[in-house]
């Protein structure tokens, strides 16, 4: 027997030798390919009968396995469970069999049948992926005993010295076949030209042996380079080791489209590695908010594997650490949700079903504003009360009754998502803990930012997975109850506002705008933040103070006050946008960058009576963009407005410009999908619109400038309506000579005078 020591990196079903695969980056840098005997096991239920049979059925098949009767506790039934215990012997067996199985008997009712060996084995040794561990292994190569050397809730967790490859097309794929790939890995870079690839095939191998890495990240690789490659090795009979398991070669995932929350999504088709991973930044669901090492951190506490956490949502996460959970305190984790809401009048559900608590704003302009945020104020109210699918609703020994919905909370039990969530929310909050005291300069920093970002976004998840209807620990009324207790959170915090003297701005969800003459520092907010503490025992923290903060109204109704559509200036010059067009999706980037610019020449006004005084900047900038629009010198990509499709082409009634754009597309020859986003670039003459992802060349002279200065135009009315300027003097003042801009301004604007701006211009 042997002790290696290192940091875990994947694990799978070996088909070859019957166990689990595992892959052990060694804390002396070698990566060694392991073995383990791990059986899977699933349960049945249902009546007696029907489970002598499922009995008799096993033994007549070709798969190992070893049956036994047993209790198990679900957790929705008050009693144990009587059910049938399947041993897989050899992992590998264990979808072949179950599918059989589900076929036969689909009347009974399935347990542990959908959990990845991933989580598995972390519910069994505590062992995550980058955790370190330490396995007692065999002469053979197989683990015999294993043990965590570090907890998964490590603030500071030890890092494996991995190795990074990266590949990128030299061109997006979507608009035509790029000229060459380029390569880089730590000491080291090369450019692979695509013809001819053969030796594409053979560089790229020697690449791999070379720099053997643990991670290969890419663009586009899932949805063109890595299928094109494996096309291309296997047309031309050059194995491609893409994989650290040759044997396995690369798992592929089909590309699909489903409903989710109000809206269709799509996501691309996928190749998975064996052995070493594979993540493609332009597939990646959460990518552009944390990057590689909150996918890591997310991998590390979720028990998913780490080029699923890459992938998918973090509600995927959330699902993963409550399977955990459950086969830790060997609770039954239902294959199909079995639950349903408990009946309601349409009184009660008018009661109980109000969702968050949302205040209307103060439209305008507001200066030295604070924003209070409740730290992870949902998931906190799910731990501090005990809120889970099994205790609401229920009456023990101990109870609670959530305030306005007269509904019972067990308290003598801990809830199995509190016991999820707890040591969550203490990481996240100590995570916060250390980002406040870093210095910004800090190297440090952004790798913090990023893993809290992560836990962040689980913990924002969990409270929707309390009512998501294919939650498999999911209630509605668990979610009501969390809501419930939110919006007399958030009522209590207001009252104890009022008593100090601030004025309540605005309340959103989980945070509060307030205001009070003279508080400037943090200083002057402490008592209530002490106040609101200890009426609502939840923590609160002060985000920040604005010097000058605008809450927007309706574009449709300027008497209409829209929650989540404002932008302000922190004390330390940070800019804070939300619902604006700089935030959204479907803004070319050009509009964006403009508006942006805006905003920072305003961020120099330390009062909002300073504003003015800048306006005369802020138009300059708006004419010489204008300028570089029309002269043809904004580069097309900056020009791509993105927009998601919600059916077929075929299907739409009404074409918006999208849909206009997805149907060139199809008559090119390109597959189309309900959720997917499309680019496109608004032209002149027919066709008004004209895909992105195409090959041919964009006639730059065709763009239809009208209709990007149109939205140029709308952004720049959204940053200028506090201060007073409309739409017609906003265009007066950047289309006309500078005498008739200024009269045009001075009549449309009720905040400034004549005299002021003639001494501005």
């Amino acid at each position: 027997m042997m002790l290696r020591t290192g940091w875990l990196l994947d694990i799978y079903p070996d088909p070859e030798s019957g166990g689990l695969a595992l892959w052990l980056l060694d804390e002396n840098g070698e990566r060694v390919r392991l073995q383990q005997h791990f059986p899977f096991t699933f349960y049945a239920a249902g009546p007696a009968r029907r489970l002598r049979e499922l009995w008799i059925f096993l033994q007549s098949q070709d798969f190992p396995v070893e049956l036994q009767r047993s209790e198990r506790r679900d957790l929705f039934h008050p009693d144990p469970l009587c059910v049938l215990q399947i041993r897989v012997l050899r992992p590998g067996d264990f979808p072949a069999l179950f599918r059989r199985v589900e076929s036969a008997f689909p009347d009974l009712d399935y347990y542990d049948a959908d959990i990845g060996p991933v989580a598995r084995y972390a519910a069994q040794y505590d062992i995550f992926l980058l955790t370190r561990c330490r396995l007692q292994v065999d002469e053979n190569g197989w683990v015999q005993a294993a043990e965590p050397l570090e907890s998964r809730w490590a603030l500071e967790p030890s890092a494996p010295p991995l190795r990074v490859l990266t590949l990128e097309p030299s061109d997006d794929p979507g608009r035509g076949l790029p000229e060459s790939i380029r390569a880089g890995w730590p000491g080291g870079s090369a450019v692979l030209r695509l013809q001819p690839e053969r030796a594409l095939l053979v560089g790229l191998n020697a690449i791999l042996r070379r720099c053997d890495p643990d991670l290969i990240l890419t663009d586009w690789g899932d949805t063109w380079l890595l299928p094109y490659l494996l096309d291309q090795a296997q047309q031309r009979g050059i194995p491609l080791q893409l994989s650290r398991d040759s044997a396995l070669g690369a798992k592929h995932k089909k590309e699909y489209t489903y409903f989710s929350y109000g809206q269709i999504v799509h996501r691309g088709q996928q190749v998975h590695l064996y052995g070493r991973w594979h993540v493609d930044r332009r597939n990646g669901m959460m990518y552009s908010d944390y990057g590689l090492e909150g996918i890591f951190e997310m991998a590390r506490v979720t028990g998913l594997p780490l080029q699923v956490a890459a992938r998918n949502s973090p509600g995927a996460g959330i699902t993963a650490m409550e399977v955990i959970t459950a086969l830790q305190q060997e609770v039954l984790t239902p294959y199909r949700k079995q639950q349903t809401e408990r009946f309601k009048t349409a009184s009660d559900l008018i009661h109980s079903d109000r969702g968050g608590m949302i205040y209307q704003p103060q439209v305008g302009l507001h200066e030295d504003v604070a924003e209070l945020d409740f730290s992870s104020m949902y998931p906190s109210t799910i731990v501090r009360l005990n809120l889970s699918a099994e205790t609401v609703g229920v009456i023990g020994e101990e109870t609670l009754v959530v305030p306005g919905l007269r509904l019972p909370v067990r308290q003598d039990i801990q809830g199995l998502l509190p016991r999820t969530l707890h040591p969550l929310v203490e990481k996240r909050m100590e995570l916060k803990k250390i980002l406040s005291e870093l210095d910004p300069r800090d190297c440090r920093t952004p790798v913090y930012k990023a893993r809290s970002t992560a836990l962040k976004w689980l913990l924002v998840v969990s409270f929707g997975y309390t009512g998501y209807k294919n939650a498999k620990f999911g209630r509605i009324e668990a979610h009501e109850a969390v809501t419930a207790y939110a919006r007399e959170a958030l009522l209590r915090s207001k009252e104890a506002a009022e008593e100090l003297g601030f004025e309540v701005l605005h309340m959103y969800v989980d945070g509060m705008w307030v205001c009070r003459p003279g508080s400037r520092r943090k200083e002057d907010y402490q008592e209530l933040l002490d106040r609101i503490f200890a009426c609502t025992s939840l923590p609160v923290a002060l985000d920040g103070i604005f010097k000058w903060i605008a809450f927007l109204p309706s574009r449709l109704d300027e008497r209409v006050p829209v929650p989540n559509r404002y932008f302000g200036v922190f004390q330390n010059g940070e800019i804070k946008v939300r619902g604006i067009e700089a935030r959204r999706r479907d803004t070319p980037p050009f509009v964006a960058q403009v508006q942006m610019e805006m905003l920072r020449i305003l961020a120099r006004a330390d009062r909002v009576h300073e504003l003015p005084s800048l306006l005369p900047e802020v138009f300059a900038l708006l004419r010489r963009r204008l300028r570089e629009l029309r002269s043809g010198r904004v580069p097309l990509e900056k020009l791509v407005v993105r927009q998601k499709i919600s059916r077929a082409p075929g299907e739409y009634h009404t074409l918006s410009p999208a849909a206009r754009a997805a149907m060139q597309l199809e008559a090119a020859g390109r597959e189309v999908r309900a959720g997917q986003s499309i680019r496109f670039v608004f032209m002149r003459g027919e066709p008004d619109v004209a895909p992105w992802n195409l090959p041919e060349t964009l006639d730059a002279g065709r763009v239809d400038v009208d209709e990007y200065t149109k939205l140029l135009f709308r952004a720049a009315e959204t940053v200028l309506q506090p201060l007073g300027v409309d739409a017609g003097a906003l265009q007066s003042w950047v289309l006309d000579n500078a005498g008739y801009a200024c009269r045009g301004f001075c009549s449309h604007s009720p905040l400034y005078s004549l005299p002021m701006w003639a001494a501005a211009g």
